[in-house]
Parts: structure tokens; C-alpha cells; sequence
């Protein structure tokens, strides 16, 4: 039988046919996730205690990598040692997931798998093919018809890394009455911070289950000078980092989100004018923006693209025009560190223009685990506590505030500086 959300869920739908209608590009999102997560997916094998794990996308799944470590560690303790099974929502998430978890210390330990559209259904059909013990979510993927499965099942639901943003509390908190039943029922919420600890509480989650345990987006962060693989990306490239002792500069733009790129291109032309030899790199953070990035970097001088580069060590050589594009696109999947490593200065995407509450920020401890000094904007919500910590610390540098946004002027400034000061910006990343 439906549920409520079931009824609720169809309603919506209805109301929005007409936009869905006028936006075939919606509707055939809709269509395909109806298609690939019906919760059809492969039957988990022996009835030993299993793990199930959702993160939403690239930036939650990186952040399981520490957690299913320790788990995996301590099943040679355990009587019955425990399977582990990484559901994921978006298709970057997924590649990410299936890429990282096919490392030989994971291999036939971990599952990585589409989560379900949260229709009963689906979520039911999922949950007989995996049949999990736990359920672990990672920071507020919390779905009612999925609490509500799992406890009718008796499968405790525990929320990890726990965040709630002030503006996600307050839309909830209008719909309290409907929210509350769902968050009543998780089993434990471990919140990155006191201020979420208490939104949690005042949702309906029993004080009683909730503690603060910390952000868990500095277990991913591999601290280090380099990065394996970051020579041959070079050489490919034919690129001469100055952070290597060669004679060019590298900005590197990471995780870029839609018109972040206009403005590093601007940046980039001001800057040439006193650092001649300064090269601008690009990974934007989806890759189904690869082709419009590419168009948009081509309108302003010649570019070089990842995904056209052999991976030879005589590439450069045979082919020295690539010594001459000021411009390259990163399009490629799981190459973003390689770039940090090779870059002067680091600017992080998504913080630069306000692309909505769940987009505020992409991974800035990244650049910084490699020693290198970043620029962010003032969007980087998704990292609270990781910026508290970095700001304190004079590690990093913000442009910008949300009522002012970071002007080209201001980024050129303050990515000139560091480029002029090689020591001053090496003080910063350390």
C-alpha cells in the first residue's frame, strides 16, 4: 500500500507537470532516475551483518572513505565481520564511489550501488535486495519513506556528520508536524557542531540521541608535498610548474561552478599583463559542463583540454604548441588533486557566486592538505567548521561577502599578491 509521503510525493508531481512539461531536460532527468533507481539493484550475497551507507554525492562519498576503513579494520575481530554496501544519489557521486572503493583494500568488502527515488516501492524492493543491519547517513540525507521502511524492519537509522544549515531549519521547522515523525525515529544523530546538535533536537531526534562528534571532512584529507601521477600529468600537459622549480605559474580553479569560470578567465587576462607566463586550469565540478567550459574558455584564447593530452612522456616535446596555451580544461574524472599539486595559487569553486544553500563550497581542504594557499569566496557553508578552523589559523583567504561578492578586481588582487610573494603564499600553505 502507498504511504502519505507516497500521496504527498504524487501530488507534487502533479502540481509540477506543467513545468515539467516545458522543460524537456527536467523530464528526462525525472524519467532516467525513475529508470536507474528503482531500487533494483544487485542481490547482497551470505546473510552475514551488513552496513549500509548513503552518501549524496562526490563530496559525501569522499568523506566515507575514513569511516568504511575502520570498519573493514576491525572485521578481523568480529565473529561475524560485517558487509559494507555505499549507496549513492548522483551519477559523479557514483563514479566517484565505484572508483575509490575498487582500490585492492576494498575489493569484494564494499558494494557501491544507486540509491532509491524515495517512493515505498522502490525503497522496499531496495531494501530486500540489501538487507542491511544499520543505516548509516552522511550529513542530512534523511527521507521519510526510507526512515519509515527501515522502521518497520527494526533497522536503526543513524545520521553521521550531521549538519543543518539555518535557512535548511527553517524551512523544516514550517512543516514541523510532518518532519518531526521522521526525525523521531533516528536511532542517533552525531552532529559536526552544538548550533546543529540543538536544530536536530528541536526537529523531533530525542536529546537523549543526539552528541557532537566533529566534522568528518578532514579524515579524507591526504596531508603531503605531492601527488601520485602529478608528474606524468605534467609532462603530458607539458607543463613547467614554478612549484616545481620550472618557469610557469599555475592558477588552478577546482570544482567550478556556472559563471565561477567567466570570472577566473577575466582574472586570468588582467594578471598575464604582469605575469606573462601565468597559465589558467579549469576543472569544473560537473562533467556535463565540460563542453559548455570548453566553448566559454575557447572565446577567450587558445586551450588545451585534459581528455586530448596522451599520457606519454614525449608528448610534450612532439607536440610544443601545448607550451603555448595559456588555457586548460580539466576534463577528466579523479585528476583534481594532480592539478592541486602542480598549482601556485588555488581558488575554490562553488564559493564564489551563490548557487543555492546545497551547492555553498567545494573542498578546500584538499588544496590546502598539499600545502598550497587558497582563495574562496564567501559561499563555503558546506565546510562551516573546516573555515572556522582555516580562518583562525590565517590559512586561507576570503573574498568577499554575501552582500558584496568578490569583484574581479579583488580576486586579481589578492591572487597577484601571492604570485609576486612566493614566499608569503608558501607561509600561508604551510
Amino acid at each position: 500500500m502507498p504511504t502519505a509521503y507516497d500521496l504527498a510525493y504524487r501530488t507534487l508531481l502533479t502540481l509540477a507537470a506543467p513545468v515539467l512539461w516545458a522543460r524537456p531536460a527536467l523530464r528526462a532527468k525525472l524519467s532516467r532516475a525513475r529508470r536507474h533507481r528503482d531500487g533494483d539493484v544487485q542481490q547482497r550475497a551470505g546473510n552475514g551483518p551488513c552496513v549500509l551507507i548513503h552518501a549524496v554525492s562526490v563530496g559525501e562519498v569522499n568523506a566515507t572513505r575514513e569511516m568504511v576503513t575502520q570498519l573493514l579494520e576491525g572485521r578481523e575481530r568480529a565473529d561475524r565481520p560485517p558487509q559494507v554496501v555505499v549507496s549513492v544519489t548522483t551519477d559523479t557521486g557514483l563514479q566517484r564511489a565505484r572508483q575509490l572503493f575498487a582500490a585492492p583494500e576494498f575489493a569484494d568488502r564494499v558494494t557501491v550501488v544507486p540509491y532509491p527515488l524515495d517512493l515505498s516501492r522502490y525503497v522496499r524492493r531496495f531494501l530486500d535486495r540489501v538487507r542491511p543491519d544499520v543505516a548509516v547517513l552522511m550529513e542530512l540525507e534523511v527521507w521519510p519513506n526510507f526512515v519509515l521502511e527501515c522502521s518497520r524492519r527494526g533497522i536503526p537509522v543513524v545520521l553521521v556528520n550531521g549538519r543543518l544549515t539555518e535557512r535548511s531549519y527553517r524551512s523544516y521547522r514550517r512543516i514541523r508536524p510532518l518532519v518531526r515523525p521522521m526525525y523521531g525515529r533516528l536511532a542517533e544523530v552525531c552532529a559536526q557542531e552544538q548550533s546543529y546538535a540543538q536544530r536536530f533536537i528541536e526537529l523531533g531526534v530525542p536529546e537523549a540521541r543526539v552528541s557532537v562528534t566533529g566534522t568528518m571532512k578532514f579524515d579524507s584529507a591526504q596531508v603531503g608535498e605531492r601527488v601520485e601521477g602529478d608528474e606524468e600529468l605534467a609532462q603530458s600537459l607539458g607543463l613547467s610548474p614554478r612549484a616545481w622549480g620550472g618557469s610557469e605559474l599555475l592558477l588552478v580553479g577546482g570544482s567550478t561552478g556556472p559563471a565561477e569560470e567567466a570570472m577566473l578567465l577575466k582574472v586570468h587576462e588582467r594578471l598575464r599583463a604582469a605575469h606573462g607566463a601565468l597559465r589558467l586550469v579549469i576543472v569544473p565540478r560537473k562533467p556535463e559542463r565540460f563542453e559548455e567550459v570548453a566553448s566559454l574558455m575557447k572565446a577567450r584564447g587558445e586551450v588545451l583540454r585534459r581528455s586530448q593530452a596522451n599520457t606519454s612522456r614525449s608528448n610534450a616535446a612532439a607536440h610544443p604548441e601545448m607550451n603555448r596555451a595559456p588555457l586548460l580544461l580539466g576534463d577528466t574524472m579523479g585528476e583534481l588533486r594532480k592539478f592541486y599539486s602542480l598549482a601556485d595559487v588555488v581558488v575554490v569553486g562553488r564559493t564564489l557566486i551563490d548557487l543555492g544553500e546545497k551547492q555553498h563550497g567545494s573542498d578546500m581542504i584538499e588544496p590546502a592538505a598539499l600545502g598550497k594557499p587558497v582563495i574562496v569566496g564567501p559561499f563555503t557553508g558546506n565546510f562551516a567548521e573546516p573555515m572556522h578552523a582555516f580562518l583562525a589559523a590565517g590559512a586561507v583567504r576570503q573574498v568577499g561577502t554575501p552582500q558584496a561578492l568578490p569583484s574581479i578586481e579583488q580576486l586579481s588582487a589578492a591572487i597577484g599578491e601571492w604570485l609576486a610573494d612566493p614566499p608569503a603564499a608558501a607561509d600561508v600553505g604551510r
